[in-house]
């Protein structure tokens, strides 16, 4: 039976990950902003090309997907200034175990290696964990400005959570204590980073775009001006590579395949991709949108965007070819990811704000639906 998230009682949920029963307790719902009762999916429904719809999604737009490193658990994160925990069965049917609250709109969100712990950041100034065997959610990080982007850190000594925020630093922390182990001063907000260990890329406003080696983490080991004419959007750090590199997506409908080392810079590239024609006749691309996400494969190196266009594209950097493109949504796609083994590509149908508050009309979806991915979706192509 299908649970309403803002109708449960206070209660203790118990459920498996990790080979653990692990804990999660719903907060009291009389303490929770009330979910309006028609923007609340009742039971699994499909889109015309079979993907699956997650039952009970967020009331607000979706800003932040994330599957567990262990198991196939969802962290979704939204405006709606929470974040929801999903598990998702072998069919791809899901079921809620837990949701924790921000203080404001939640941006980012994040599991740590043995999958026992969530964590997130948000417009609250805030990076919280939630603790899946105990079901309790505490204040982790605290910046002077929103949290743009929460990650974990998995280093050979330690784990460290990283945070980035619009207050110009990123953030190490020890999460048994109570400050920062370290502070890096950026030139700029935080807008984007990603991890691919020792490697961190860190994008910012007007465009700057900062390397660092985690053996010395807070000093840039290479500092460059984003390749894209436009606003960084999004920057995502290769998977399955033998070299060291990073996509970046811009607010102008183009993406940049950079290598960190300078002896690769031929390999450098970039793409146009979310553009339409004005209209049918015109093959003109005049209409120009957003690059949103970009998510790697976990196993091919393969990489997927999506944009305020409503589409979603897989993409191999290598053969510089497009593998395949989703039907066009309703709505932007906000963000995307792939599950651990690469085998399921969850993405949210939800407004992006890209038009600012006159785009949030009535009537927008707020939709996280999953794909069943097919080996020839996500497999590398030979080069031509």
């Amino acid at each position: 039976m299908n649970t309403r998230w803002d109708l449960y009682a206070p209660r203790l949920v118990i459920f498996a990950m990790s080979d653990a029963l692990l804990n999660a307790t719903w907060e009291d719902s009389a303490k929770r902003k009330r979910t309006n009762p028609t923007s609340v999916t009742t039971s699994t429904s499909t889109s015309p090309d079979k993907d699956i719809e997650v039952t009970e999604p967020p009331s607000d737009s979706i800003s932040s997907l994330a599957f567990s490193s262990q198991a196939d658990y969802l962290a979704v994160g939204s405006w709606d200034n929470s974040v929801r925990i999903y598990e998702v069965g072998t069919q791809g049917q899901t079921q809620g175990k837990a949701m924790y609250q921000h203080q404001g709109p939640v941006l980012s969100t994040c599991w740590n290696k043995d999958g026992n712990k969530i964590f997130s950041g948000g417009a609250d100034n805030a990076g919280r964990m939630f603790d899946v065997t105990t079901g309790q959610a505490t204040q982790v990080a605290q910046h002077d400005a929103p949290i743009k982007v929460v990650k974990w850190i998995e280093t050979p000594q330690m784990g460290i959570l990283a945070t980035g925020s619009w207050d110009k630093t990123i953030k190490y922390w020890d999460i048994r204590s109570q400050n920062p182990v370290a502070t890096v001063q950026l030139p700029e907000r935080c807008y984007t980073f990603d991890v691919q260990y020792p490697v961190l890329v860190v994008g910012t406003a007007e465009r700057h775009i900062q390397i660092f080696n985690l053996n010395n983490p807070t000093t840039p080991y290479k500092t460059i001006t984003s390749p894209l004419k436009w606003q960084t959007r999004v920057i995502s750090c290769f998977t399955a590579s033998q070299n060291s590199g990073f996509a970046v997506g811009s607010v102008e409908g183009r993406v940049a395949i950079q290598y960190v080392e300078d002896s690769e810079s031929s390999n450098n590239f970039s793409f146009k991709c979310h553009r339409r024609d004005s209209n049918p006749n015109t093959k003109d691309q005049a209409l120009v949108y957003a690059v949103n996400d970009i998510s790697f494969h976990p196993v091919h190196g393969t990489f997927s965007t999506c944009g305020s266009d409503g589409t979603i594209h897989f993409w191999d950097k290598d053969a510089r070819t497009r593998l395949k493109s989703f039907e066009a949504s309703p709505a932007p796609i906000s963000c995307s990811g792939f599950n651990r083994t690469g085998s399921i590509f969850a993405y949210a149908i939800s407004y992006d704000w890209s038009k600012g508050h006159s785009g949030m009309t009535p009537g927008l979806p707020n939709k996280v639906m999953l794909h069943a991915c097919k080996d020839e979706e996500v497999r590398k192509r030979p080069r031509k």
